[in-house]
């Protein structure tokens, strides 16, 4: 066989095997489109006009109109404010808890045990979780119970607009903080012991490894737990749905962002504006991603 056609049957079977790669990817890629892509640019497309799925024929350009109005509506002012105020007081309680959580069982036996003992909370039913947590808050329920001996009235929590988001922000650490836990233990196990081994060697003791060796190695493991739960802590909806009734109330004490949106674009059918609310999330958790990667994700030297 001729160099030429050495050359010529290489570069046949070269496509046929690229060719049959994309076909064993047709599927997901198509499922991609179809079912997140498409809907993602269609509802971007929506979200410059009036739009009602139940008289689509009848929608009306109205341009930035949905995005202007945004910044002057309320309810969406509120909700923005409600996730913030919850993601301040999530995010970094249960990243310290979880730091902390991770630290006391790596240096335990039974490590797999606690590993499934945290992580329960995680992957329970968030209805029933939220379900849970209105027994517990109740007048009668067991945190007033606990707290009566210390001269603390009862208070029924989930029905009182200053105690309502405060605890919601306890039932979301407890529910989520085992994952996290989780992800700094494989992030501890990734850290060579020699390098503690040698700084027992120079006379480091406990809080000096932990400052100078723990914390610094798992910076890149912090930016992915900070993410993570500001992420979810801006995107949370179901708790706040459930425990509300869909309402956020009391007083819009519990609306989040996500809630609005399905109000709005589900109860009021205005499809549009609620879309136009959707991509004004992505683009402040987007913003917010990129301020932790600077602070967070860089490498030290």
């Amino acid at each position: 066989m001729s160099s030429a056609s050495a050359r010529t049957y290489w570069r046949r079977n070269a496509v046929e095997q690229a060719l049959h790669g994309y076909l064993f990817l047709l599927p997901a890629l198509t499922e991609l489109a179809v079912f997140l892509i498409g809907p993602i640019l269609y509802a971007f497309y929506i979200s410059f006009f009036r739009f009602s799925f139940l008289d689509p024929q009848n929608a009306q350009f109205v341009g930035l109109r949905n995005y202007v109005h945004l910044f002057q509506d309320p309810e969406f002012l509120r909700a923005l404010w409600n996730v913030t105020l919850y993601s301040i007081g999530v995010v970094p309680t249960q990243t310290a808890i979880a730091l902390w959580l991770a630290l006391l069982v790596h240096h335990i036996r039974g490590k797999s045990f606690f590993r499934v003992a945290y992580y329960i909370p995680t992957i329970t039913s968030t209805v029933a979780v939220s379900v849970i947590f209105v027994f517990l808050f109740q007048p009668d329920g067991l945190v007033n119970h606990l707290l009566r001996p210390f001269g603390v009235p009862a208070i029924n929590y989930f029905n009182s607009p200053m105690f309502a988001l405060p605890a919601m922000m306890v039932m979301a650490v407890w529910s989520t903080v085992g994952q996290f836990m989780v992800i700094y233990l494989a992030g501890l196990q990734d850290i060579p012991p020699e390098i503690y081994e040698a700084a027992a060697i120079d006379g480091a003791r406990g809080w000096t490894m932990l400052r100078h060796i723990t914390i610094p190695l798992l910076r890149r493991t912090t930016f992915l737990v900070v993410v993570m739960s500001l992420i979810g802590t801006f995107q949370v909806f179901d708790q706040m749905y459930v425990i509300s009734g869909g309402t956020g109330g009391p007083l819009d004490s519990t609306l989040s962002v996500v809630l609005d949106i399905f109000n709005k674009g589900f109860k009021s059918m205005q499809m549009g504006y609620a879309s136009a609310m959707a991509f004004v999330l992505f683009a402040i958790i987007l913003v917010l991603t990129l301020i932790q990667h600077a602070v967070l994700g860089r490498e030290t030297d």
